[in-house]
């Protein structure tokens, strides 16, 4: 029976709207760029805005509140790497970074254009459907369920897709996306 684990994950901007990732220098996904945020302390009842709060203070040296996030994203993977399950939220914050924070134990960060991830290593979730759909529902709101096949194979399902009214396409949806 695998462990199930919470965790946020921050999409932090600059004012050129590049975000900030973190090259991991440990696990999970050591080596690959993600955005930073981390484990929720679940011993303490910790929230998940209370969480992402806490990792961009302890990673990025920014100091937020929970009203300075937007919760863009809920991503459920059913054995991931066959670790664990993992239950993460996705916050975007809404002010904007200033400057680069140093590296950390963690790894070291970099603001990166939206058009160049593709060239990044990434965790193939990300690149298969986690970037795609934070770009889409970017204002909006979305829930997706991954199951991570032992032979590698990630099946997708969308399951809440809310956009922004910005974007002039609001729906809400239930979909199914096998990969």
């Amino acid at each position: 029976m695998l462990p199930y684990k919470i965790a946020t994950l921050l999409y932090i901007f600059n004012e050129r709207d590049e975000v900030l990732l973190l090259e991991r220098a440990q696990e999970p996904n050591c080596g690959l760029w993600s955005p930073c945020g981390g484990k929720l302390k679940t011993e303490l009842g910790e929230s998940p805005y209370v969480c992402a709060c806490r990792e961009a203070c302890e990673e990025a040296a920014f100091a937020l509140t929970p009203a300075d996030l937007h919760l863009t994203g809920l991503i459920s993977e059913h054995g991931y790497q066959g670790n664990a399950h993992w239950l993460i939220f996705l916050f975007e914050v809404k002010p904007k970074l200033a400057v680069l924070p140093p590296p950390i134990h963690e790894g070291r960060f970099d603001f990166v254009a939206r058009e160049k991830l593709p060239d990044l290593k990434i965790p193939e979730t990300d690149r298969e459907q986690i970037w795609p759909l934070f770009w889409k529902h970017r204002g909006g709101f979305f829930a997706a369920h991954c199951h991570c096949r032992e032979d590698g194979r990630n099946e997708w399902t969308l399951e809440q897709s809310f956009l922004s009214p910005a974007s002039g396409n609001l729906t809400t949806r239930n979909l199914q996306h096998e990969k």
